[in-house]
């Protein structure tokens, strides 16, 4: 779809057709500045329409930066719903750094300066990850998950271990690392994680 499309959208879902907007515009340029004017362009709606929505640029960002967090859950959810042990997170990981290449765009915004860490929908889409992976941490160490949110051991390892994915992503993402393919990374992303894991589980 060309920039001068407009998404369109239906009487009283304004707010969802802008961040489809948002996102299309990413999706077309990862490095898009997505201000209110060029969303608006994109909806087909009036410069001064967006904000009966959404209070500024940031309230924007942050919208757009909750989708991509549940569309990355969905994705790892996909990918395994219920992850035990150490390859089972390596796998996530792969999965984490390959939506980050697959949509550098998004993945920016969902970590941008810009985003409202306020934002109750941000939030909440942070939350569900943070609770996924740590409960997958969790019965790996042999914790139960009704335990896993007060287990201090296992929130500090779902921690680092996204550190360790995140990180990955965005060396990545600024060429700092490279590979000849998709398999060649999900190979070495895998080699990472499973060694930092195994190292921190003994």
């Amino acid at each position: 779809m060309s920039s001068a499309t407009p998404v369109g959208y239906h009487h009283g879902d304004l707010p969802a057709a802008l961040v489809r907007a948002a996102l299309e515009l990413l999706a077309e340029d990862s490095n898009a500045e997505l201000s209110l004017r060029a969303v608006a362009r994109r909806a087909g709606v009036s410069t001064a329409a967006p904000y009966r929505h959404f209070a500024d640029r940031m309230a924007l960002l942050s919208a757009v930066a909750a989708v991509g967090y549940r569309e990355l859950l969905t994705e790892l959810g996909k990918r395994n719903p219920k992850p035990v042990g150490v390859q089972d997170i390596a796998d996530l990981a792969a999965a984490y750094v390959e939506f980050a290449v697959a949509q550098p765009g998004l993945f920016r915004v969902m970590f941008a300066e810009g985003c409202d860490p306020t934002s109750p929908e941000r939030v909440a889409a942070v939350s569900a990850i943070n609770e996924y992976l740590r409960g997958g941490v969790a019965r790996s160490l042999g914790v139960t998950e009704a335990a896993a949110a007060q287990d201090d051991q296992s929130a500090a390892l779902a921690t680092g271990l996204w550190a360790t994915a995140h990180g990955l992503a965005f060396l990545y993402l600024d060429g700092k690392l490279s590979a000849d393919s998709s398999a060649a990374r999900d190979r070495h992303v895998r080699t990472v994680v499973s060694a930092l894991a195994s190292t921190e589980w003994r």
